[in-house]
């Protein structure tokens, strides 16, 4: 008998979708929990003061649960050096406890994440929604800026610019984070974010690029195609030492297609330009890093394929100069050196398999790359940092009011403008195997508007039939039985780094990987 109560076919197709947090029985009852008691799921974080549970609602709860597992798995596991972001995750919640326009950007950023994940057009909605709130707030707080509130403007800044996908949006971030740093200059020691600052070369001169572009010499332009040939090259010996590791052989190869496609391609003529060809290997560097360390390979592949990506950012800088090497290059610098320190130990150690000393030996280019970088970015730094000396004893602080950044380039309904996750409809969208032809709901999760149509040359990162990598959003909520705290590092994460060979991962608390290739 039919029930007259229940909702038809169309009624249900009209209804609207709620967000895909990526919910599971062990989530739901842990976040419960947290709702009903107010103890914080992961005390091992030492976040204080802790979120106001009452505050938020169940599904806010789940965002902020969401990168507090990645960040007390990753740092329980000695991981969390080998990422962009995760070891600041902890200060920027301690932070966002007092200052709710932190804590959207938290949420905001977490929710890019989970829309990667699921590929749900509502759960990016919601990262809009609280992206959109963390910016009004903002703006409040630099209305009210002074030193108790200068760490909580910085860290939403930086939140927010990590999730800008358009170089509008993003190098108005950063000319706003430079009049910050300026601001702070009294206080920038106090600051729980100096090492940040130093670490990423985050003063008030180095973070600025030219809107009008560099001219590209054809000298240039030849050592530009040089420095993409030596990568292409040790791309291919890389290979075959991922001969059973399938996911980040396919890595690999799709880091190879892209340096192949910058090879083909005409050179950036803007920063515009030059933000778009970036921005997929950007991407990338947010996300692989936790899908590979989450999925609990423990060997030394992972250290490999995570320092190519990283080597990659750092070696494609000089091709890129108008966005500035805070776009890309210099958040690869610290992860990669933190995998060349534990490479040279693993080297050291009697326990070192010989295959694995093998493939031990693709990490020169890496130790070159990064060992180059750092000299050149030290003399950067030290030059910058006697021009800023010098610029402060001759002219007064700028103040907020001189804030340059638009609160309006990031409106929800500007399609691409909030994160990595989400980019302007790709200029060819082809039809990838195995899922049919891609629907307008799906452009956000592609790469940025190409560009390089320049003497004939497209710039496109649409894959090809022969493309096998999965998208780098599985989700890090990965069991937690392989996490060591308590013991020595290299017994920790990467006692089982010294041997070349597959070990596969729980399958307990994973969340499956779309199968957008380009997501």
């Amino acid at each position: 008998m039919d029930n007259p109560t229940a909702p038809t076919i169309e009624e249900i197709a009209t209804q609207p979708q709620q967000p895909n947090l990526m919910w599971t029985p062990d989530i739901e009852h842990s976040v419960d929990l947290w709702h009903q008691t107010g103890h914080f799921p992961f005390p091992d974080l030492q976040i204080y003061p802790q979120p106001r549970w009452t505050a938020y609602s169940r599904d806010d709860l789940r965002l902020l649960y969401h990168v507090s597992q990645i960040s007390n798995d990753m740092i329980a596991s000695k991981s969390s050096k080998l990422t962009l972001w995760v070891e600041y995750m902890p200060r920027f919640i301690s932070l966002a406890a007092s200052h709710s326009f932190l804590m959207h950007a938290v949420l905001g950023f977490s929710a890019t994440h989970l829309a990667w994940a699921s590929q749900s057009q509502e759960t990016k909605n919601l990262a809009f929604q609280h992206s959109g709130i963390a910016l009004n707030g903002l703006h409040d707080a630099l209305d009210a800026f002074s030193k108790q509130n200068s760490d909580a403007v910085l860290a939403a800044s930086l939140l927010l610019s990590w999730q800008a996908n358009d170089w509008h949006g993003w190098s108005s971030l950063m000319s706003g984070i430079k009049t910050v740093l300026s601001n702070m200059q009294p206080w920038k020691q106090e600051s729980m974010f100096v090492d940040y600052i130093t670490s990423q070369g985050l003063t008030s001169h180095q973070i600025s690029g030219h809107t009008s572009g560099t001219p590209v010499t054809p000298e240039a332009r030849q050592q530009h195609l040089l420095t993409l040939q030596n990568l292409h090259h040790s791309l291919q010996r890389l290979q075959p030492y991922l001969i059973s590791h399938a996911n980040m052989a396919s890595w690999i190869q799709q880091l190879q297609s892209y340096i192949q496609r910058l090879q083909s391609s005409s050179p950036a003529q803007t920063a515009e330009q030059q933000f778009s060809y970036l921005y997929v290997l950007r991407k990338w560097l947010f996300w692989v890093p936790i899908q590979l360390l989450g999925s609990q390979r423990r060997d030394f592949s992972v250290l490999l394929v995570l320092a190519y990506f990283y080597t990659t950012a750092l070696a494609l800088e000089p091709l890129f100069p108008d966005v500035g090497a805070s776009f890309c290059a210099n958040l690869g610098l610290s992860p990669l050196e933190e995998i060349i320190r534990i490479t040279d130990a693993l080297q050291a150690s009697q326990s070192f398999a010989q295959n694995a000393q093998a493939a031990a030996m693709m990490m020169e280019l890496s130790r070159d790359t990064a060992m180059t970088y750092r000299n050149q970015m030290d003399w950067r730094r030290q030059q910058l940092e006697s021009e800023e000396l010098q610029a402060i004893r001759q002219a007064p602080s700028q103040g907020l009011s001189h804030f340059d950044f638009d609160f309006n380039v990031f409106n929800p309904s500007k399609v691409g403008s909030m994160s990595p996750a989400f980019a302007p409809s790709p200029l060819t969208p082809a039809s990838i195997p195995g899922m049919g032809e891609r629907s307008p709901s799906t452009y956000y999760l592609e790469v940025p508007v190409t560009y390089g149509t320049l003497g004939g040359d497209t710039f496109s990162l649409t894959t090809g039939a022969s493309s096998s990598c999965v998208s780098p959003s599985a989700s890090p909520a990965y069991s937690r039985a392989g996490s060591v705290p308590g013991q020595d590092h290299m017994e920790g994460i990467y006692g089982e780094f010294g041997q070349v060979g597959y070990m596969s991962a729980p399958s307990s608390g994973f969340v499956p990987a779309p199968s957008t290739l380009w997501a």
